[in-house]
């Protein structure tokens, strides 16, 4: 791959600005290799990091609790699992005591999806990080933890 200042034909202002900048250029391309690896599944970036959710937490959990630990949070996360229901990957259930709270969880389905789906993702990201090592890979990811304070 080519340098990003190659890549996108500019001058930065600063080495600080070039990283913020190839930050936000490869996580869109990583972005964009991870949705044609779902698209054969039919499923979105998104409805891929709710059932992830789902799968890690394993029991009924709150709409609004998916909504927080989206990558992407999303305004229309609700739409999202509407649509994973209609797969029958997920299923919705309403709170006894709050009518308001939607519960949902992951299906035998939605596992089984995320079965087949799971080796791809992961050559997508072991390729996506083969040229770095484990310290740079800890580095890198204690700096931009650091950076969103």
């Amino acid at each position: 791959m080519t340098s990003l200042d190659k890549e996108m034909n500019t001058k930065f202002k600063d080495d600080k600005h070039r990283f913020v900048s190839n930050l936000v250029y490869t996580s869109g391309w990583l972005k964009n290799k991870l949705n044609n690896t779902l698209k054969p599944f039919k499923i979105s970036s998104q409805q891929f990091n709710i059932l992830r959710i789902l799968r890690g937490d394993g029991d009924w959990l709150a709409m609004n609790m998916v909504k927080e630990r989206m990558i992407e949070k999303s305004p229309n996360a609700t739409r999202l699992a509407d649509k994973l229901i209609v797969k029958k990957l997920i299923e919705r259930e309403r709170s006894e005591s709050d009518r308001r709270v939607v519960f949902v969880k992951i299906t035998a389905t939605g596992l089984e999806l995320l079965k087949k789906i799971d080796e791809q993702v992961n050559d997508v990201f072991d390729n996506f990080s083969e040229g770095i090592t484990t310290k740079e890979a800890k580095k890198f990811s204690a700096i931009l933890d650091r950076m969103r304070g």
